[in-house]
Formats: structure tokens, sequence, C-alpha cells
């Protein structure tokens, strides 16, 4: 008989879905069954699996160590990578804050891909915030995304709470996303673009319309001209929807393309940058991140500001191109507020 108590990154899931996860090589139909048999029973009793866990319920395996064995695959789960590539800017018992580098998948595509899940959940290792034998029934996870060659803010939960409660606030809308880009051309002032954007699955691309078409999600991104050299414009991106490849897409589609974006972008200008700066992927960085008033047991990020401090090779390539000037107020509270 083997027994396991319920923790707090267990609690408040359905009991069959604790059970796929911890016996994640048996069949639905074989833990139903051993439901049915109270070879599997909750608090000494006889369940059916729709049940909510809460803390402390005890769970009794009325099975052979052999059979648990069989139907257990714990070899995914001890595979730690050393090499941090991001940093924290904020952590608490629920959520972690980090700064991801150009070149990381936000989560994979391919079963061999390593991406910001596997560093995030190797760190939470490493700091000993969780142990090895968690991750049988609960899984950290980052709760947005970021392209690959996209660098900035991303959010991981580190308990189920906070898992669920993040992405709801996300799902909600309830959080205000900046990012900074250079874009090619002069733009100034502020204004709210608006348009329609459809996903092509062959070739991992969208369109952007001005009208509604079959299968098209209506977009909305707020941009700001910071500085421009007379020939690139810096930018202040607030995205109002969230959507694959907006902010790059969108852009594209009104004449001033991200630099760097291999996708949407103008393939001479990128060369340029390519050769003068070795800049290999899209000028475009997630920099800040504001939380308003919520509610719930996040509540306590009500008002908060988080922001991630640009990468030095993007520093670099403003200030050589005379785009450096308006970041001194930012780069203050990149200091300050993170």
């Amino acid at each position: 008989m083997e027994l396991k108590k319920i923790g707090p990154n267990e609690a408040g899931q359905r009991f069959d879905k604790y059970l796929c996860k911890y016996l994640n090589k048996a069949s639905i139909s074989f833990i139903y069954k051993m439901l049915r048999k109270k070879n599997i029973v909750l608090n000494g009793k006889k369940a059916n699996g729709n049940e909510k866990l809460k803390i402390d319920d005890e769970i009794k395996f009325f099975l052979a160590d052999e059979t648990i064995e069989k139907f257990r695959d714990d070899n995914h789960l001890y595979k730690i990578h050393t090499d941090i590539p991001f940093t924290v800017i904020y952590e608490d018992d629920n959520i972690c804050i980090m700064n991801k580098p150009v070149g990381i998948l936000s989560q994979k595509s391919k079963n061999d891909d390593v991406s910001m899940i596997e560093y995030f959940t190797s760190y939470l290792i490493k700091t000993s915030q969780i142990k090895h034998k968690d991750l049988s029934t609960f899984h950290p996870a980052v709760v947005n995304r970021l392209d690959r060659n996209t660098s900035g803010i991303i959010i991981g939960g580190k308990s189920l709470s906070g898992l669920q409660q993040m992405s709801q606030i996300l799902k909600n809308r309830n959080v205000h996303k900046y990012y900074l880009c250079v874009v090619d051309g002069i733009m100034e002032g502020e204004k709210k673009i608006s348009g329609y954007l459809t996903k092509s699955d062959n070739h991992n691309k969208v369109t952007i319309s001005s009208e509604e078409r079959p299968s098209s999600l209506y977009i909305e991104t707020k941009y700001k001209a910071l500085a421009n050299n007379g020939k690139q414009t810096l930018l202040e991106i607030q995205l109002l929807t969230g959507r694959s490849h907006q902010i790059r897409a969108h852009l594209s589609s009104i004449g001033h393309p991200v630099i760097g974006d291999g996708k949407y972008g103008n393939p001479q200008i990128n060369k340029e940058w390519k050769r003068f700066y070795s800049l290999k992927s899209q000028f475009l960085h997630s920099y800040r991140l504001e939380i308003p008033k919520i509610s719930g047991p996040l509540s306590y990020l009500s008002g908060k500001v988080f922001t991630a401090p640009i990468p030095k090779q993007f520093n670099y390539i403003l200030e050589r191109e005379g785009l450096s000037q308006c970041l001194h107020g930012i780069q203050e509270d990149l200091e300050v507020r993170h």
C-alpha cells in the first residue's frame, strides 16, 4: 500500500486529473477501474474521480509496487539544466518574473526542444524551491509567450495557485504590457492602430487586413514614437490585444517593419544591420509589465510595475544610431522599479 498526502500545489484539481499525472502511463479506463474496485481510495472512502482535492487529503493506493512502477515514468522529470540563461526580475511563493534572452523558446515546439519552461523548472530545483518528486503531480510553467527571437518579460507560475490566477489575469487582459522596438522609417506622436489578423498554419506566419475575414482575429496596437534618427524610429508599443506575431506583422502592414525581423521585415535593411552590428534577431524587447488593481490570491501585486533591462547589444546599437537620448528616463525606471 502506498500513501500520498495532498499539498498546496496539488490541491484544487480534480482527483482523476491528479491520478493521470501520478500514474502517467496508465490509461484513464485503468484509473477508473481502480477507483471502482477501491484499489485507489480518497480519505479512506471510495471515490468517483471528479472530487476536488484539498490540502491534507490522503490517497491510498492498494496496488503492488511493481504495478505502480509499471504505470509511472519519471525519466523525463530529472534532467536539470545547469546553465540558467535568464535573470530573475521578481519572485515570491507563487510567481517568478524573468527576463528572457533572445534565442530561447517560451515553450517547446518539438520534444527535444529546451524552452523557458525547462530552464525555469531547473532553476526551481537548483534553488531548492521544488523537489524532483514534486514534478510527478505539478509542472511549473510560463503563463505568457514571447517569440524565440524576442527578449524580455516572461512570467512563470511556481505554484498551482500562481499558475491558475496569473493565467486568468492575463486572459482577462488585466495587465498592461509594453515593448521597445526599432522600426524602419520615421514615425511621430502616439496612435492606436487596429486591424484583423489571420494565421497561416502552413508557414507559421500571419497576415493583417483592414477588414474582417473568415477566421481572422481583431487586433489593437498602440505606439508612441520616442526618437528617430531620420531613417529609423524607436517606439514604445502597448499591446491592447495579444495575438501571435501581432507587433511585428501589424507594424510591417503599415510600412514600418521591425528592424531585424526575418519574417515581416525589410531584407536589405536587415542585411545591413547584421553586417554592422551582428544583429541576428528582431529589435523587439518586452520591457515593462504593469498590474492594475486585482482581486484574489495575487491581489498583493496590485499596482506593481516590473521592468526588464534592455539587452546590452540593443543598448549599444541605440547609442550608435542616435536613438538612445530618450532612454535615460526609461533606464532610471528600469533600475528603480524592477
